[in-house]
This record gives structure tokens, C-alpha cells and sequence, in this order.
């Protein structure tokens, strides 16, 4: 008989109760066995889960390389990291590409990675806007990724503008702020991208709900057929009959519940649009009642749908009466739409004994009344002499009212008193009322969100500091301001100072991003006013960041069509920052960046030639961008071989756009992602050059950029051609946005799109409608020749003919060819 020890014995009790847990699989081992990836979904419980999965891959695929000479280098286009991203594609097909699931679980910028990829395996036609498609006529799997695309562009819009609140409000820990900006710096440029292209997206899905027939999406199985042979464009992968079949139904139903939730956010801005988002909430409902609530397919979030319905209805004063009658929330929003305020304050009496209304709703409807009263439209309907007493004994209305408001007030409540025995039973004062302290800070901390006055904003505060000390700026996860500022913010010793400095510059910066420059003016010289009494550092950050907004404030009036010089005074205060040589003080390059195109569009130029310091120069890429931009329009008029500056303005931008040899289109057609051609070798992102382009409107300017990127697509093979090619269409899509009958530029756009009517066009503006000669130097011997081509290609023959005779040394061959060619 064998005796254990107690500690064997001890061990082989735990070992033996352990449940058995198998390990997790790897990543790798579905890189090594690609059939375990099946497996491995079909799963009661797969771990790791299949978004888990989408992450590691793409995280595998996307991990930079480094070369011999130790140089970070993009991910290398191989077999390898071609199969992960097909894996993640697998996944999410698997999944249904269900976009309620994928939005939850991925983060934007993994996301924008995984539909990019699905565009390129889907053989969506590279270098070419989405809105210029006709998706009636694109293989069905091909038109279906550009929906989803387009859908999820939409939606992650709307759902970014939706306030966060912190969930764990503890102490912020400076060590992960980088790598948290770094990631939000990486969203805030991919929601840039999409908010630029919210109209496309929009005009792309309204287009979608016209095509009657079914959609395919692809899956697994197509796209393991896609992977073992890439060269069948038009294979089983784009036949009417391959993937997994979406019907129109189906389809049209998510297409009105997104599109109405886009137009619902913009009603914020056009309240006109209401209608709108309504109309596209009635379509999806009426079609979600049509569909088979079996089906595996999930459409539409139904509860959130009910929630928009009810908003429209109140929005748009579309309301049935007879619905309205079932719910309380219907009757309240009847009594608010209808002016009963008596009739409210008996709803929430009675609810106060059932509870059944949310302290949310409740909330919202506060906070509508306190709009009401800023606008002054209560006082004056305040019959009820109760209502009216309640209101004066609110310490927080009456300081909403004028003086004027007051007064009605209180002659409502005299000429009523004489009904009403006041002293009977007074009403408490809001503050008398019995609550948490967790509620006033909950309240407090919402108008804190919505306030723009800088001294509310400073009296809550004050409020929250004397209930609970903790940091405040972190109340609304949408308060950010510039990683540049941070450290220098957080450093403030008093928690009220720096959570006023933090929340009056995040509201100022978002004021500037909506263009509402009189806020964002109080809010700034307010913590201008504010830091100058401790911080000489901080003091002069805000004097940067209000000239700044004074910079954009007087481009955005330009835009708009406002001609008129900017004062001395701001030019004065430009040069002033392009000249200012202080040391340790943090510097935003976006402030530099508007500086020079300040200077640019108002030809500034010999200023920026010859008195912006070098070091200055040397830290920010976009004065020295501008620097040689305004060198180059400056040497023209000189011989070229004085234009130095031209040769280097030449080779910056052939930096910005080289890109390495792994990162061409490979031999099955497939185009690597939009973030791997980005060239790491030149001094800005070829994004963040074609941003800066496009807040330029001197003519000058722009028909330099547009003849070096000209000239860049036809002798340099170096480059990304693909990049430079949709560089160059939004470069002079925009230049024409400006001024739609510049020769020059219209001439280039035929060019680019080797389009007749476009050629026509740029003789059309210079000679009145051809009733006078085209001057020579617009349908010069070499445009005339691609029009002859275009002809030609057109079968217009008698046309070609004709234009032959316009050349300068008459082309009788390729005349009488094409009348020999007309006569058959």
C-alpha cells in the first residue's frame, strides 16, 4: 500500500477538481492549417472570438518590416500577409458582415483596414470615386463591397458624434496618453477622410435603393475561390448566382435605416432635414415587416429604429394623435409640442407615485424647458400659478431669465395669487429637494457638456470642486485638446484652474471645427485671460491658438466669397509667429501649416521667401513646403536655369510620392491598402500633402502644383503612378471648384480623363461660346490631337476630319482616312 504525502495529496485534489480548459489556438496555427479556421468558427464557443481574430490578423499582416540598413519599411506585400488579410476577410464573412457586430468590436482604424482590403479582393476599380460607378452594371459581390463600405462610412460618422462618457473617471495616467493620442490621431484622420466624402457616400446609397434586383456578398467559399485563382475577373466569385444572396428587401431596408440616420444628424445643423431622415425611418420600417424575422441575416437595430421613428415624429411635428394617446412619452411630447405646461407638470406628479419615466427622460425634458426659457417662450404662457412659483423657486431658471422675463414672472404671479393661498403650501426650491449628490453632479456635469458661456462653465466647476474633487475634464471623452498642450495642462498644480484651462480650450477648438468663431473667440480669450496670471508658457500657447482661429475664421469668410484684404493687423500677427524664436514652447505644426497658407493665398510670397527663420523651417515640413512653394512662383517670370528652388520644390514632392518596389500592383491585379503606399521617405504623408493643397486658392499656386504633379505622372516611374493619378483628379477637381472656367486647368482635366466634353468645354470659356476664336495657346497642336483621338474613339469621323484641318501643318492622311471611313 502506497502512502501519499498530505502535499500530493493536497496537489492531486486541485489537479483532479481543475476543469480541463484547452489552449487557445494561435493566430499562427491557422496560418499553418488553413482548414482549422472553419473548424474553429463552427464553435459553440470560439476562442478567440472571430473579432479577436480579425484583430490578430490584420495586426500579423500590417507589422512594419525593417531592411538592411535598419529603416522601418511598410508591411512587404507577400504570400504570407496576403493570407492573413484573407483570412480576416473569411471572418468577417462569416460573420454575415453584420456591422452592428464589426462596429462594436473593431475599433475605426482596424475596420477602415479590413472594408479597404474587401474593396481590393473585390475588384472594385482602383483610383476611382465610388459615386462614379454604376453599380447596376459591376459583377454583384463587387457593387455589395462598395455598399458596405459606404454604409459603415456613413454610420461611423454618426456614431462618432455621439458623446462618450468615461466609464472609469480615474486618475489619468500620463505614460499611455501617446499611445491613446496616436490611435486618436489615427481615427481623427480617417473620420476627416469620411466626412469629406459624406456626400459620395450618401448620393452612392440613395443611388443603391433604385436597383430593383437581389445583391450577393461574398463568402468564405468565395473568397477561397478568389485566392486560388485571382485571375478569373469574371469567374463563379462575380456570377449572378455566387455568395450569399442579400434581397433588394433586405438591402433597401438597411440602406433607409442608415441613410436616415445620417440625415437625423445633420437635422442638428438643417432642421429641414428631419423630413428627410423620417421619410428613409418609414421605408425601413414598413419593409423590416415584410422580411422574415427568422432569417439569419440580422437588418437593423429595431430598438433604435422605434427611437429614431418617435424622435422624427416629435422633430417634424408629424405626430398621429391617436398613437401619441398609448404612451406617456407620447402624451409629454404632445403637452411640450402644444405649450400645455400645466398638463406636464400633472404627468410628472402622477408619474412621481408610478415611476415609470426614466430619470433620463425626465432629464431631457429639463433641459428642453431651460432652452425654452433662454428663448423666453414660457414666461409668457405661465397660467398656472403653481407652474409659476415652481419656476421662481428654481435658483437655476431664474438665472436663465432677462430682467425683462423676470418681470412677466412676476406680474403672472400677482395677478394669479389672488386665487391662490401661496403661503398654504409652498413648493421646495429645486436645491431644497431631497437627492443624491450623485444626481446634482450628474446634472451639474451635463450642463457642463452643453454650456459655452466661459463664466457658467467656471461657476459649475466651482460647484462640482465642492462636492467631489476629482478631474472633471475628463467628463466628455469628446474634450480633447492638442497632445502638444497636454503635459503643459495637466501640470497645473490647482485641480479647478486646470480643469477650466482644459475644458475651455477643448470647447474653443471645437467651436473652430464647426465654424462657430464667436464662442470660440469668448472661450479662448477667456483662458487667455486665465493663464496669464501664472503661466507665461500657457500664455502664449493661447495667443497662438487665437490667431489661429482668427486665421481660419477670415479663410472661411474668403471661402464663402469675401474678397477683401485681411487687416494689417492679422498679417502683422502672422509674420509675427513665422518669426518667433522661443525656446521650450510647444508648437502646434497645424498652426504653422494655416500660417503659410494664410501667406499663400494672399501672396505673401516675398515674405516667406526671404524672412522666416530656418529653424523654423527645419521643424515644421509645411513652412518649408510653403517656403519653396513661394520661391517657385516667385523665380517664374525668371529663366529656368535660375529656378533652384523649382528643382527642389521637384524633389520634396517626388519623396512624398515614391513608393517601394514590393508595393506595385502585383501580377494578379491585387492593389495593396491605401496605409501601405503612404511613402515613409518624404517629409509629410502624401494625405497630409494633399490636405494642405486643398485649403490653397491662390490661382498662381495652384497651377504650379498642378503642372509639377503633371509632369511627375509623365516622366517619373519612381512613384506610385496610381497615387500621383488621384492626387492629381482631386488636386484639379478642386482647383475648378474654385473657378470652373479656367482654361489652363479645364485643359488638364481633359487630359486626365481623356474626355471630349471636357475639351469643348475649356474652348467654350475663352471664346464666348465659340463666337470668337479659341486662342491658340488653349487648343494648342497637341490638345487638338487628343481630341482628334477622342474623335476618332467616339466614331465621330466628319469631326476628325475637320479638327485635322485646325493643326498648324494640316494632317490631310488622317483627314481623308477618316472621311474614307465615314463613307463606308
Amino acid at each position: 500500500m502506497v502512502i501519499m504525502s498530505a502535499e500530493a495529496a493536497d496537489r492531486e485534489a486541485v489537479s483532479g477538481s481543475r476543469p480541463c480548459t484547452p489552449p487557445q489556438t494561435s493566430w499562427f496555427e491557422f496560418l499553418l492549417d488553413p482548414s482549422l479556421l472553419e473548424q474553429h468558427l463552427q464553435g459553440p464557443h470560439p476562442d478567440p472570438s472571430p473579432v479577436q481574430l480579425i484583430i490578430q490578423f490584420l495586426e500579423q499582416a500590417s507589422k512594419p518590416s525593417v531592411n538592411e540598413q535598419n529603416q522601418v519599411q511598410p508591411p512587404v506585400d507577400n504570400r504570407r500577409n496576403r493570407t492573413l488579410k484573407l483570412m480576416a476577410l473569411k471572418v468577417a464573412a462569416h460573420m454575415t458582415w453584420d456591422l452592428n457586430v464589426l462596429e462594436k468590436g473593431l475599433t475605426i482604424p482596424v475596420l477602415n483596414m479590413l472594408l479597404n482590403e474587401l474593396l481590393c479582393v473585390s475588384r472594385v476599380p482602383p483610383g476611382v470615386k465610388h459615386v462614379d460607378l454604376d453599380l447596376s452594371t459591376l459583377p454583384p459581390t463587387t457593387a455589395m463591397a462598395v455598399l458596405i463600405y459606404n454604409r459603415w462610412a456613413i454610420r461611423t460618422i454618426v456614431l462618432s458624434s455621439f458623446p462618450e462618457k468615461q466609464t472609469k473617471p480615474g486618475p489619468h495616467q500620463l505614460n499611455m496618453m501617446n499611445l491613446v493620442q496616436q490611435e486618436k490621431e489615427l481615427t481623427e484622420n480617417i473620420l476627416s477622410v469620411l466626412r469629406e466624402q459624406a456626400a459620395d457616400s450618401i448620393m452612392v446609397l440613395e443611388g443603391a435603393l433604385n436597383i430593383k434586383k437581389d445583391f450577393y456578398i461574398h463568402t468564405p467559399r468565395t473568397l477561397d475561390l478568389l485566392a486560388a485563382d485571382p485571375s478569373t475577373a469574371n469567374g463563379e466569385t462575380e456570377s449572378s448566382t455566387a455568395g450569399l444572396c442579400i434581397s433588394a428587401d433586405h438591402l433597401h431596408c438597411q440602406v433607409h435605416y442608415d441613410l436616415g440616420g445620417i440625415y437625423f444628424q445633420q437635422g442638428c445643423s438643417d432642421p429641414s432635414v428631419y423630413e428627410k431622415a423620417r421619410e428613409h425611418f418609414r421605408l425601413a420600417r414598413e419593409l423590416l415587416t415584410k422580411l422574415d424575422s427568422s432569417a439569419s441575416l440580422r437588418c437593423v437595430d429595431e430598438q433604435r429604429l422605434a427611437g429614431y421613428w418617435n424622435a422624427c415624429k416629435t422633430l417634424t411635428g408629424a405626430s398621429d394623435p391617436n398613437e401619441s394617446q398609448h404612451t406617456p412619452y407620447g402624451q409629454i411630447s404632445c403637452f411640450m409640442r402644444n405649450h400645455n405646461f400645466g398638463a406636464l407638470i400633472e404627468a410628472f406628479i402622477r408619474d412621481n407615485v408610478t415611476l415609470s419615466l426614466p430619470n433620463s427622460f425626465r432629464h431631457s425634458i429639463q433641459l428642453e424647458l431651460l432652452h425654452k426659457l433662454q428663448q423666453g417662450t414660457v414666461c409668457n404662457r405661465l397660467e398656472d400659478v403653481s407652474l409659476a412659483v415652481m419656476v421662481s423657486s428654481h435658483k437655476l431658471f431664474m438665472e436663465l431669465l432677462q430682467d425683462e422675463e423676470k418681470k412677466i414672472l412676476m406680474e403672472q404671479m400677482r395677478k394669479s395669487s389672488a386665487t391662490v393661498n401661496l403661503s398654504a403650501k409652498p413648493l421646495p426650491s429645486f436645491y431644497d429637494i431631497p437627492a443624491s449628490a450623485s444626481v446634482n453632479i450628474s446634472q451639474l456635469e451635463q450642463q457642463l457638456i452643453l454650456s459655452l458661456d466661459p463664466r457658467h462653465i467656471r461657476q459649475i466647476l466651482i460647484e462640482l470642486h465642492g462636492m467631489a474633487e476629482r478631474p472633471f475634464w475628463r467628463v466628455n471623452s469628446k474634450w480633447e485638446v492638442p497632445v502638444d498642450y497636454v503635459n503643459v495642462i495637466l501640470a497645473i498644480k490647482d485641480n479647478l484652474t486646470r480643469d477650466l484651462v482644459y475644458i475651455l480650450m477643448a470647447k474653443g477648438l471645437h467651436c473652430i471645427s464647426i465654424k462657430d468663431f464667436a464662442h470660440a473667440r469668448q472661450l479662448f480669450t477667456a483662458c487667455l485671460e486665465l493663464v496669464t496670471e501664472f503661466s507665461p508658457k500657457l500664455r502664449q500657447v493661447m495667443l497662438n491658438e487665437l490667431l489661429l482661429m482668427e486665421v481660419r475664421a477670415h479663410e472661411a469668410g474668403a471661402a464663402e466669397g469675401n474678397t477683401e484684404r485681411p487687416p494689417p493687423d492679422l498679417v502683422s500677427r502672422v509674420r509675427g509667429y513665422l518669426e518667433m524664436r522661443i525656446h521650450d514652447l510647444p508648437l502646434r505644426q497645424i498652426v504653422g501649416e494655416e500660417c503659410v497658407v494664410f501667406m499663400l493665398n494672399w501672396r505673401e510670397n516675398e515674405y516667406l521667401t526671404l524672412q522666416v527663420p530656418q529653424s523654423l523651417v527645419n521643424n515644421n515640413p509645411y513652412i518649408k513646403l510653403g517656403q519653396l512653394i513661394a520661391s517657385t512662383c516667385k523665380e517664374l517670370p525668371g529663366p529656368k536655369e535660375s529656378r533652384r528652388t523649382a528643382k527642389e520644390l521637384w524633389e520634396v514632392v517626388v519623396q512624398i510620392c515614391s513608393v517601394s518596389s514590393q508595393h506595385k500592383r502585383t501580377s494578379d491585379g491585387r492593389v495593396s491598402l491605401l496605409k501601405q503606399r503612404e511613402s515613409s521617405l518624404g517629409i509629410l504623408p502624401r494625405s497630409k500633402f494633399m490636405t494642405f493643397m486643398k485649403k490653397l486658392r491662390e490661382p498662381l499656386v495652384l497651377t504650379t502644383l498642378i503642372s509639377l504633379f503633371v509632369r511627375l505622372h509623365n516622366i517619373v516611374r519612381s512613384v506610385d503612378v496610381e497615387a500621383v493619378v488621384v492626387t492629381l483628379k482631386e488636386l484639379v477637381n478642386y482647383a475648378l471648384s474654385l473657378n470652373p472656367n479656367n482654361q489652363s486647368w479645364l485643359c488638364t482635366q481633359a487630359d486626365i480623363y481623356f474626355a471630349m466634353h471636357y475639351y469643348l468645354q475649356a474652348g467654350t470659356v475663352c471664346s464666348d461660346y465659340f463666337t470668337k476664336p479659341v486662342p491658340p495657346d488653349v487648343y494648342t497642336d497637341q490638345v487638338l490631337k487628343r481630341m482628334i483621338k477622342c474623335c476618332s474613339l467616339l466614331n465621330c469621323h466628319t469631326q476628325v476630319a475637320v479638327l485635322c484641318q485646325f493643326l498648324r501643318e494640316v494632317d490631310y492622311m488622317t483627314a481623308f482616312k477618316a472621311l474614307q471611313e465615314q463613307n463606308r
